[in-house]
């Protein structure tokens, strides 16, 4: 029987890339097969994302640029999925004739029955299951030495700015047996650092157990032979408690790294934001996080021009940013979407200011991580392999850098690395964002 092959183009955040994969892994291994490049592919799905305007544009951009290969090369289907799809569904449909079906972010389990209607020359549109159950039982097919594991779906928080809600529905936590049995089999097949997502990983479990048990799932983690690095992004400082701290204490292969999308500072505009905490809070929670577990790196996201932000708004932001020094950091400018009550705010502000703002906010960063890179010469790290660069030169990872949106350290060394081998690094030198190295004596 002859077998199509499919390609997925990924876009947008982590939580895609593990849409993508599941949708990579369910297909009918008798009907369907994975393709090793766009030229090959028979089927193209393009897994997109409609987080705010830059994203979409990515999103529409590669979708047009898609239709070229059903027009030169052998693609027969063109298929969406992902945030975009989910929220212009009948408008994508309308607009690029060239698009075969739509596949929402709750019916990705539906993907071999789409792929065989339209198969026979019918377009659909599958975008009716918002808030349904995560797929489990996968068994993932690409492997590398880091994973990105998501704990649940959805999100109950409701910021004023985000249409996720609406994308990905309500917050569902994973059963806990089912995350440490899906890390156990990544452990399995290579993976050594496993990266933990979610729209909001510190809500995790609340809505199965009654409580917020991320910590306990750390602590499960923890105990998986040959797992050397389990990573936490998107903590929202709302839920984070005392147990969640100790467990991040306490836990020796958690790394002491933590992602907390902060947005702003300024009481008021968290407010307008509907962010469910304040300064003093967010003040309180860092000092206990740096107080309580040490060389913890701290990561945050803010959002500058939000609907109504003034001067002193923003100034407080800075001054904040200024005295904290957070090790990594993240600016968004505002981006309107419709069908957010931040839509309907009054008082929008100009593009030009918000950009501005940006550039204020990363410039102060960008001499505060010179900063602290230059706190790290002298000392030793543990280093993941990434890739070999040339020259002599690998290109690694400490705990305080996460994939693809923090910095590296290069590593000049004779000796033959492989890409997931961990190796002790002596930091020589330093760049804003990045640090270089040379291997310790016992590598050599």
């Amino acid at each position: 029987m002859y077998k199509k092959s499919v390609y997925v183009v990924t876009l947008g955040c982590s939580k895609n890339e593990v849409d993508s994969e599941l949708m990579q892994s369910i297909l009918n291994k008798d009907k369907y097969y994975v393709a090793e490049s766009l030229e090959e592919a028979n089927i193209i799905i393009v897994n997109t994302c409609g987080f705010i305007d830059a994203a979409k544009e990515e999103s529409v951009d590669t979708i047009w640029e898609m239709t070229r290969y059903k027009e030169e090369g052998n693609c027969e289907y063109l298929l969406l999925a992902g945030c975009l799809a989910q929220r212009y569904s009948k408008e994508l449909m309308k607009e690029i004739e060239e698009v075969d079906a739509i596949i929402g972010t709750g019916n990705i389990k539906e993907l071999n029955n789409i792929l065989d209607s339209i198969d026979q020359k019918k377009k659909l549109i599958k975008v009716d299951n918002v808030d349904d159950s995560y797929l489990e039982n996968v068994e993932r097919i690409n492997f590398s030495s880091t994973a990105y594991l998501r704990v649940s779906e959805g999100c109950d928080n409701h910021c004023t700015y985000c249409i996720i809600p609406k994308l990905r529905g309500k917050h569902r936590s994973r059963k806990m047996e089912d995350i440490v049995n899906e890390a156990e089999y990544l452990v399995e097949n290579g993976v050594s650092e496993i990266i933990l997502i979610a729209q909001n990983t510190s809500d995790y479990g609340i809505d199965l157990y009654g409580e917020y048990s991320l910590y306990k799932l750390l602590d499960r983690l923890n105990q998986i032979k040959d797992l050397k690095w389990i990573r936490i992004l998107y903590l929202y400082p709302d839920n984070f408690n005392d147990n969640l701290i100790k467990s991040l204490r306490d836990n020796e292969k958690v790394v002491k790294y933590v992602d907390i999308p902060l947005q702003h500072i300024n009481d008021e505009v968290l407010k307008r934001m509907n962010r469910r905490t304040n300064k003093n809070k967010v003040k309180e929670l860092i000092k206990k996080l740096r107080s309580e577990i040490p060389g913890i790196v701290v990561r945050t996201t803010f959002i500058v021009g939000f609907p109504g932000e003034t001067k002193d708004e923003f100034n407080e932001l800075y001054q904040f940013v200024q005295k904290t020094k957070f090790d990594r950091l993240g600016v968004f400018t505002y981006s309107m979407e419709e069908d957010t009550p931040a839509f309907l705010l009054p008082n929008h502000i100009d593009q030009d200011v918000k950009k501005e703002r940006k550039d204020m906010l990363m410039e102060l960063q960008r001499s505060i991580s010179e900063e602290i890179m230059s706190s790290k010469v002298g000392k030793t790290y543990d280093a993941i392999i990434e890739e070999f660069a040339g020259n002599d030169t690998y290109v690694g990872r400490t705990y305080m850098d996460s994939p693809e949106i923090d910095g590296v350290v290069y590593i000049t060394t004779k000796k033959e690395l492989e890409e997931g081998q961990f190796v002790k690094v002596n930091v020589t030198e330093y760049l804003e964002y990045d640090l270089i190295g040379e291997l310790d004596n016992e590598y050599r």
